[in-house]
């Protein structure tokens, strides 16, 4: 796919979604105008990290809950980890589609596991009291470092390891919040004694870091592993031999007191069917059809019976 239409598709996506999220105007989801749900109260408020994913994810957890009686708000497109965990934290939100490696090294600054399993156990019992994680989906969607296929032909490359001989004349891009992440420019200093010469602030695995990696105005660059822009441009993937990404399988992540039988099953219904190929089927739809995140959303529930 040319780089205009991948620009073009997430920008429409990111508008559409923007417009889900924000009804009243509003350019922040958390604003005045949104206030938090009191406690005690039906309504679960569904909110979503600022990358289409997220977003769609959110939409279907929304959907589904809508359709067994639950009242819902949503405030999409929050931001990143760091802006939404706080607002979980004091009510803004009770709901979003998260990630379970890179939620266990948010939650626990020890965490060691790396497999699906392994992972899913420390991160339940990382999660703070006030919030619990439902059952995990099989769909994953990881990070990983990303060049073009001819920077890896030129460099040999086939492992973020082989990195390590280049990185100090290379420019690494990714989300802001990657100068300081675990998973980031400290991680991959930590796992693989790599020293970039330039970190670049680009966006979450969205159109900035496409663009630059495909104009050269990065060497290396953050993208989450469904994205179709990498197989779109011929992007590869580089191993991760010393599992710097740990597994990320796709789990919601809810406010303790807000749980019910009926929400549980709704989400658990909602992880019993997702996959790793589903999602990114979803996802394109998205990004590169550009259809409407809820209407993506409802034909998957539809589809499911579970909407």
């Amino acid at each position: 796919m040319k780089r205009s239409r991948i620009a073009l598709a997430v920008t429409a996506a990111a508008a559409m979604i923007g417009v889900a999220a924000c009804g009243s105007g509003s350019s922040d989801p958390l604003a005045a105008g949104s206030s938090p749900v009191q406690a005690g109260s039906r309504t679960i408020v569904v909110g979503s990290a600022n990358f289409p994913e997220s977003a769609l994810l959110a939409e279907i957890y929304a959907g589904a809950l809508s359709a067994r009686g639950v009242t819902v708000q949503k405030k999409l497109n929050i931001g990143s980890r760091e802006t939404y965990i706080p607002a979980l934290k004091d009510g803004s939100i009770d709901l979003i589609p998260e990630y379970t490696g890179v939620l266990d090294q948010y939650f626990n600054k020890n965490a060691k596991a790396t497999d699906s399993n392994a992972v899913y156990a420390e991160l339940k019992a990382a999660v703070p009291a006030t919030m619990t994680i439902l059952n995990k989906s099989a769909a994953q969607d990881k990070d990983a470092v990303v060049v073009t296929k001819g920077t890896a032909t030129k460099l040999g490359l086939k492992s973020i390891a082989d990195l390590q001989a280049y990185a100090k004349n290379l420019t690494l891009g990714g989300p802001p919040e990657w100068k300081t992440r675990p998973t980031g420019v400290p991680g991959l200093k930590k796992f693989y004694n790599l020293d970039f010469k330039v970190f670049r602030p680009l966006d979450a695995g969205g159109p900035l870091s496409v663009q630059a990696l495909k104009n050269g105005q990065v060497d290396a660059v953050n993208l989450f592993t469904t994205d179709p822009s990498i197989a779109d441009n011929g992007f590869v993937i580089l191993d991760d031999p010393k599992n710097l990404f740990a597994a990320q399988n796709v789990v919601p992540l809810i406010t303790k007191s807000k749980v019910t039988p009926a929400i549980s099953s709704s989400l658990n219904a909602i992880s019993a069917k997702l996959d790793t190929a589903t999602l990114g089927e979803l996802v394109k739809e998205v990004v590169v059809d550009k259809k409407d995140p809820a209407v993506v959303a409802k034909e998957f529930l539809t589809k499911n019976g579970l909407g």
